[in-house]
């Protein structure tokens, strides 16, 4: 009797391969999701827009790399998108009449919003211009980028500074909520490939000025303690055993031996080190990793003798040597910006002023303001009030017509079309009536120009008489159509 087939790919006990986003720590599905935006595309112009397009890299893999914004796209038409994609912020790019670059970071869907004035930038292909070697675009922007932040807290401020500490705190939480927290215990250390540098400027005046400064870099990490020739034989190894075979190699075809490509040919010195070498490794720091790359199983014996040998070592040289010692070095990947901000506002792009750069109130200017506030929240909730009743009451006159005509009626669906917009509530200041926007863009097109003329001179009628004709010579039993 054949056995019973149990499916192990679909069901439950399934050893399916992990997807690539479990292994590096970020594949939940609250991640911050995220779209660059260039607000009004046709006229920041091209810096603007490949600075905008820069900036996506930077926020990948969270981020919509791929959007095209149209001329006729408002602010309304991406607020209203965050919530079925998931998204949780806004970067908007913009260029005042003045020709002043702003950027605007807005929290969705019910703000703050932080309105930033970048003073100065420079490309990603600027900053690889002016390295030497510079970092080529490969896995760095399959995981999201380490944030790093320096000086946005001042221990010395307080709420009636210049910059109160209450600004400090949101706008440090605002950036910190732009990419997913790390969990070190489960994320794994190859999968740390970028850092995102903020480092918010001191004025030594006091002025009350808060300018950050926008760095982005790309971890690379060498092996030390082992010379030049020996770290291009290792990555010739490691070239060999991967499916790409292309260049790496060292050429030791004019070579007698193996011993003059360590020491250097005739005129070698013996063999070298990185401190006999004298072309050590630039580096930024130098780390201890430990090796727990995949070995090969030996059998009980073998392992116990290897583990009495490595503990002998131990005692003697007092190391590990499953630690490797590591430079780590930061290649600057761009692009550079030196924000200011100007405004902080309480809704989304809109609503009261909660700290601005040039503009200050007085305590009885804020009061009035904040009773101007208050009388706009409560006509909105009468608004919203007003709107909800209307519904209800269109809904009961609906149902009772329906009870009383025994079914619905010829004119319920024209009558769901006449429905006043006013009558459905939202929530939503951005929403103006008077503002008409085709979201289509289907507006004066020239197809639906074409049909009406062709209604109007009868030319349907006559192509509807061939459809007919040609129909009953096939034989087919279609009527005319009217």
């Amino acid at each position: 009797m054949a056995r019973k087939r149990v499916k192990k790919r679909t069901h439950v006990g399934a050893k399916n391969p992990v997807s690539s986003a479990a292994l590096n720590g970020h594949a939940d599905r609250k991640d911050p999701k995220s779209m660059v935006i260039r607000i009004g595309a046709g006229e920041v112009g091209t810096s603007i827009s490949q600075l905008a397009t820069d900036v996506r890299r930077v926020m990948e893999p969270g981020t919509a790399t791929r959007l095209k914004e149209r001329k006729a796209n408002r602010l309304r038409d991406y607020v209203t998108m965050c919530g079925p994609l998931g998204v949780t912020h806004l970067l908007l790019f913009s260029r005042s009449e003045s020709g002043n670059t702003n950027l605007r970071l807005a929290i969705a869907p019910r703000g703050p919003t932080f309105n930033f004035r970048v003073d100065k930038y420079s490309l990603a292909k600027d900053v690889r211009r002016a390295q030497r070697h510079p970092k080529g675009g490969g896995k760095e922007f399959l995981t999201p980028p380490l944030l790093v932040m320096n000086n946005f807290t001042d221990p010395n401020a307080d709420a009636n500074s210049k910059v109160p500490k209450h600004l400090e705190s949101i706008t440090t939480t605002a950036f910190q909520s732009l990419f997913p927290p790390i969990n070190p215990q489960r994320t794994p250390l190859k999968s740390i490939r970028r850092v995102l540098l903020l480092n918010r400027e001191k004025s030594p005046e006091n002025d009350g000025s808060f300018i950050i400064n926008f760095r982005h870099y790309a971890i690379t990490t060498k092996a030390v303690g082992m010379s030049k020739p020996l770290r291009r034989l290792n990555a010739a190894e490691k070239l060999i055993k991967s499916k790409s075979r292309k260049g790496g190699l060292p050429n030791l075809g004019k070579l007698r031996d193996i011993s003059e490509f360590m020491i250097g040919g005739e005129d070698g010195q013996g063999y070298m080190t990185d401190g006999t070498s004298g072309s050590e490794y630039d580096t930024d720091a130098e780390i201890e990793i430990l090796d727990q790359g995949p070995k090969k199983v030996k059998s009980a014996k073998a392992r116990a003798a290897i583990a009495a040998v490595e503990a002998a070592e131990e005692e003697e040289e007092g190391h590990d040597d499953n630690v490797e010692r590591r430079a780590v070095k930061l290649v600057e990947l761009g692009p550079r910006m030196r924000l200011r901000m100007t405004k902080v506002e309480e809704g989304m792009c809109s609503g009261k002023v909660l700290w601005h750069e040039y503009v200050h109130k007085t305590q009885e200017e804020i009061r009035e303001l904040e009773k101007k506030w208050e009388q706009k929240r409560r006509e909105k909730e009468a608004r919203k009030k007003q709107q909800k009743a209307n519904v209800e009451k269109k809904k009961a006159e609906k149902a009772a017509h329906k009870k009383a005509t025994g079914g619905k009626s010829k004119d319920d669906s024209d009558d769901e079309d006449e429905m006043d917009m006013d009558d459905y509530p939202y929530d939503s200041d951005m929403y103006d009536a008077e503002d008409g926007f085709d979201s289509e863009g289907l507006a004066g097109d020239a197809e639906e120009q074409a049909n009406t003329k062709m209604e109007q001179d009868g030319e349907w009628e006559d192509e509807e008489e061939e459809i007919a004709q040609e129909a009953q010579a096939k034989g087919k039993k279609k009527p005319a159509l009217k």
